[in-house]
């Protein structure tokens, strides 16, 4: 697929925060809530530490291979899977929630820079090998935040009356029907009926969305070999039975996040994530419910467990899954059953990881190194034709859409519409009164101010009418230019934080998966504009 890119820096987009600006950065300030940033050296290192902690590789290619019996097998995931039993494999990471059908444009950006990292770690260090890994958030309870999804700007929302943890959930009509409904949207483009195909052949009626999920990820990834972990298993949460234990009896965790959230605040940061007293929950397929202790009972909110010390103690032993790690702990969970050097996450995953450095420390985790994912902005060819129209650069996309109108009326209007020379010649004459009247009345000269302030106002105030007058009588391009940011930036965010990427896919096939992962970074860290797709 022929495209031109553009790479700009995450500054310059406008679009986000000071503590992500900061970590690219490397600011001084920041760097020990982390330790090292992610670089060719700094991989090596990592994979130092990563080698002096051992990983259960046994158990964990035993589980995967357990889970991978239910989908088409793939030769690259076996050759993967085969390799992480070795003790010279490592991975590199992102983590995702299950949201329904991927979810925002971000999910699959996330996933190509996984893969991307893994094969430029193999080129700097061929001794090792590196296997890209999917670690599924298939316990988060967010239906909210996980049950909807955008095709082309429209909302479509799963309309359950299931709860508890997402991925537990299972396939019903209801998810069925938003299947049709893309299906109707999508159906007439090129590779429309493929991925309908694939989305019915994934989310089949009672089947769980956890199980979908990782279906309809290993049809996207599996030529790639990316290996899909659902950390929702007795036999992979067995490995953290300690750290449940020691957070159930203890609560260490709390503490330490909590010592750290106050040293980010001091230092002018947001806190991402808070702690609770116990940072795990209960989950069966009731629920996923808080645990709190009282005195030397542990109850389960809004159910009628509680358990005492050693009957808390016998649960973890013999029902592991049953514990699950909120967004404090998940990471550490994550990080004790992978041979892990490098997460890939976005602002918010940064923001929370960089909380959590200490609580790694103590349990002897390795902490790895931490990528902001790619981003991308995607634009068609119909879209480039009108950019190219409009006589836009790709950094003036990210400008609001009054900005782009103000800056098109500037460049193609035949108008004098500038008033900056009348503001001058307004200040100049204030300046010849003052001087003038200086000598007279001092007390004249606050008069003097207060007129000049008036009129500016007023010049200023007939500059805008001018330019919105003059939009007016360009209002077909005014128009083409709100249609072009409402496309490119639906509901005023980027891309990729809206879009679903199912009828990007219907357009292009899986040439669209090859093409982004082309145009993927790895370690170089900058937002990139794909042009003409």
């Amino acid at each position: 697929m022929d495209c031109k890119t553009q790479h700009l820096s995450y500054a310059e987009t406008g679009f986000f925060g000071k503590l992500v600006l900061d970590y690219l950065n490397e600011d001084a300030q920041l760097k020990p809530f982390y330790g090292e940033f992610p670089s060719a050296a700094a991989i090596g290192d990592a994979i130092g530490r990563r080698k002096a902690v051992a990983t259960n590789r046994a158990l964990l290619v035993r589980a995967l291979r357990h889970q991978y019996r239910s989908v088409p097998a793939s030769d690259q995931v076996n050759a993967h899977l085969a390799l992480l039993e070795k003790e010279t494999t490592f991975t590199t990471v992102t983590a995702h929630q299950p949201n329904i059908f991927t979810g925002p444009l971000y999910f699959i950006y996330k996933i190509l820079h996984a893969i991307q990292l893994a094969a430029q770690s193999k080129k700097l260090y061929p001794e090792y090998d590196f296997v890209p890994v999917y670690y599924m958030g298939s316990e988060d309870a967010d239906l909210d935040e996980l049950g909807h999804f955008f095709v082309d700007g429209q909302k479509r929302v799963w309309d359950t009356d299931q709860t508890g943890a997402v991925g537990r959930m299972k396939v019903d009509k209801a998810l069925l029907e938003l299947i049709n409904g893309i299906e109707a949207q999508i159906g007439v483009l090129p590779y429309g009926s493929e991925i309908a195909h694939a989305l019915r052949s994934c989310y089949q009626p009672g089947v769980s969305i956890q199980e979908a999920t990782f279906a309809f990820v290993h049809f996207l990834f599996a030529g790639y070999g990316l290996i899909v972990v659902i950390p929702d298993n007795a036999e992979l949460k067995s490995i953290a039975a300690g750290l449940f234990k020691d957070e159930l009896q203890n609560g260490r965790s709390a503490a330490m996040v909590e010592t750290t959230a106050a040293q980010l605040t001091a230092a002018g940061y947001k806190v991402q994530a808070h702690s609770r007293e116990i940072n795990l929950f209960y989950l069966t397929d009731q629920g996923r419910h808080r645990i709190e202790r009282s005195g030397d009972r542990w109850n389960v909110v809004d159910t009628a467990h509680s358990f005492s010390q050693a009957e808390m103690i016998k649960e973890v032993d013999e029902h592991p899954e049953r514990f699950s790690p909120n967004v404090i702990l998940r990471p550490v969970f994550q990080e004790m059953i992978l041979p892990n050097l490098l997460f890939v996450g976005g602002g918010g995953e940064l923001a929370y990881w960089i909380q959590l450095k200490k609580i790694f420390e103590y349990y002897g985790v390795p902490y790895p190194l931490l990528v902001l994912r790619n981003s991308f902005l995607l634009i068609n060819r119909k879209q480039a034709a009108l950019v190219q129209k409009l006589g836009y650069r790709p950094l003036q996309l990210f400008q609001s859409p009054h900005d782009l109108k103000n800056d098109w009326i500037r460049v193609h209007s035949g108008q004098k519409l500038d008033v900056t020379a009348a503001l001058d010649n307004i200040r100049h004459l204030y300046s010849n009164l003052k001087a003038q009247a200086a000598p007279v009345d001092g007390t004249l000269l606050q008069h003097i101010t207060a007129l000049e302030t008036h009129t500016t106002k007023r010049i200023t105030e007939l500059g805008k009418k001018m330019l919105r007058a003059e939009k007016r009588n360009h209002q077909d391009a005014m128009n083409q230019v709100t249609k072009l940011k409402a496309q490119l930036f639906p509901l005023n965010n980027l891309q990729e934080r809206i879009e679903n990427f199912i009828p990007f896919y219907a357009q292009y096939g899986r040439a669209l998966i090859d093409t982004l992962y082309q145009h993927s970074l790895g370690l170089e860290q900058e937002f990139v504009v794909l042009e003409a797709l």
